[in-house]
């Protein structure tokens, strides 16, 4: 069997599989690539639009896409015209407006490829009007195009796209994958694992599986915030379930964020820290999805009750619930603390 997609980290039963389409002949003209921000549907899009027009796919022991030749190099270059991005640019949603300029281009054959891909960015944000005048090119595209919609979630779409696109998922990647990745193609990320081992540790449990993500948590800016995030978080649990003073309690309370959005994050980093100790009271070696260190998450857990756990976890969950219903961030806050009996 070809070597599939070798540039891609992880995802090896996906990418066999859509090796074996494109050997195959068998390949949708619409696929949906579900995954969050960072876990690479934008860089398999675009070996999958390579491997595609790739001179040398039928060669025996040669990689799916080869990379070497002319074909490759213009598509992962970024040379090709016959790949086109379309996102919903300063918009919020992607309408029906953008849509039918689609259904316009696709009437034009590809330049110098077999196929004309289109990358739909976002496209979870499309809204309900322009799915549906999406359908009959779904169904029947001229045979050059591949339509690839990249999405978080593949829930928003109507059942009538999803019939017409098969969902492949990107995997969650190990940290021990991140790693490997991460400082193939990043000195300063070999550098601070040498240098910061704890710190690139934090980092590589808040890329959350993403090598995007943990890319972008380098950069010294982002990378110092999310470390104080998630050290905001481990105070939190802590103080409640350790039943610290009031004075520090309110100053705690204090420090939260005061945006909806940062609010949310931050108590998603704190039901995430309430999970592995949830785990850790059921187990000594789980998978950690917050601590670094499985010693320290099982020494915090001995310490704990897991009635104590579980509601302060529906606590904050409800928190978070409430604020995602729009509830007014100030008084939602207030009575997570009320709650909590420690204001």
């Amino acid at each position: 069997m070809k070597q599939a997609f070798p540039a891609i980290v992880g995802n090896k039963r996906l990418c066999d599989h859509l090796a074996n389409e494109i050997v195959g002949g068998t390949l949708p003209h619409a696929l949906i690539l579900e995954g969050a921000p960072g876990s690479g549907r934008h860089t398999l899009s675009l070996h999958l639009a390579a491997a595609l027009s790739c001179e040398r796919r039928g060669e025996d022991g040669v990689p799916l896409p080869c990379g070497t030749c002319l074909s490759c190099r213009n598509i992962l270059g970024g040379f090709s015209t016959d790949i086109i991005y379309v996102n919903r640019e300063d918009n919020a949603t992607i309408g029906v407006g953008t849509i039918r300029r689609v259904r316009e281009d696709v009437l034009f054959p590809p330049n110098d490829m077999p196929r004309k891909v289109y990358v739909i960015e976002d496209a979870h944000l499309l809204t309900e009007e322009a799915q549906n005048a999406f359908l009959l090119t779904l169904e029947e595209p001229p045979s050059y195009v591949l339509f690839l919609l990249l999405c978080n979630t593949a829930a928003t779409f109507l059942d009538t796209v999803k019939s017409r696109a098969p969902i492949l998922r990107m995997e969650t990647l190990s940290r021990e994958q991140i790693d490997g990745a991460v400082c193939r193609v990043s000195n300063q990320a070999a550098e601070m694992k040498r240098r910061e081992p704890e710190r690139y540790g934090e980092l590589l449990s808040a890329a959350n599986g993403s090598i995007g993500r943990m890319l972008a948590l380098l950069e010294p800016g982002d990378g110092t915030s999310i470390i104080g995030k998630r050290e905001l978080a481990r105070e939190f649990v802590i103080l409640f379930l350790q039943k610290k003073s009031a004075t520090e309690a309110v100053r705690l309370f204090r420090r939260l964020p005061q945006k909806r959005d940062a609010l949310v994050e931050q108590l998603e980093l704190m039901l995430l820290c309430l999970r592995d100790l949830l785990l850790c009271k059921q187990s000594d070696r789980v998978p950690l999805c917050f601590f670094t260190s499985q010693e320290e998450a099982s020494d915090l857990a001995y310490r704990l009750r897991i009635p104590e756990l579980l509601r302060l976890s529906d606590r904050v969950q409800d928190t978070v619930s409430r604020l995602q219903a729009n509830s007014n961030v100030y008084l939602t806050l207030h009575a997570l603390a009320a709650e909590a009996g420690i204001m």
